[in-house]
């Protein structure tokens, strides 16, 4: 067994105009909250295709794409980092979609962004503020750093530099574009 990080995990935020679809989730983890669809990573699966299967089983939207906007580390004292690729895609503008709509997972439901976004909305988990604005208004893939203690962020990080920051990025550009495979 390695003490390397993994990135076990996917996340995906559909975007339509000025909101986004988001998952109300009745599990754990983020139960009751607010969050994007995704999921983890089958054996042997990269991760745009895992995002997009996710994305068909949660929401029942077939996307042709997604586009990779970085990794979110989750680091806890004690226990190995583990992390999540961050994709976004567009749902047109002509594509209905229509909700509220109850799912295996939980609620799905159009939010305007501005919500999503607005300071002391405890609806969110509490990291999505932090890492969303870079998803969604830039190109460039960045390493989000989440620091936890007792499953409270402690500590927010984020960065351009796919080879610094305590975690070895390489190869997470390719794997997360489907270049590699997720291992069992």
């Amino acid at each position: 067994m390695s003490d390397e990080p993994s990135i076990p995990y996917t996340l995906l935020f559909i975007r339509q105009g000025s909101k986004l679809l988001m998952l109300n989730r009745d599990k754990a983890p983020a139960k009751g909250l607010w969050n994007g669809v995704g999921g983890k990573l089958e054996a042997g699966e990269a991760p745009l295709e895992g995002v997009l299967r996710e994305a068909f089983e949660e929401t029942e939207i077939r996307l042709a794409a997604a586009s990779f906007k970085g990794i979110v580390w989750w680091e806890s004292h004690g226990a190995p980092a583990v992390g999540m690729y961050l994709f976004t895609a567009e749902l047109p503008e002509d594509e209905h979609y229509e909700t509220p709509r109850r799912t295996e997972e939980g609620l799905l439901e159009w939010k305007e962004i501005g919500w999503v976004l607005s300071d002391h909305n405890l609806g969110v988990g509490e990291a999505i503020p932090k890492y969303l604005p870079a998803m969604l208004n830039e190109d460039c893939p960045y390493i989000h750093i989440c620091r936890l203690d007792r499953n409270r962020m402690t500590g927010y990080e984020r960065k351009k530099d796919w080879m610094g920051g305590g975690h070895d990025q390489t190869g997470a550009m390719a794997q997360a574009s489907g270049g590699i495979r997720n291992m069992p």
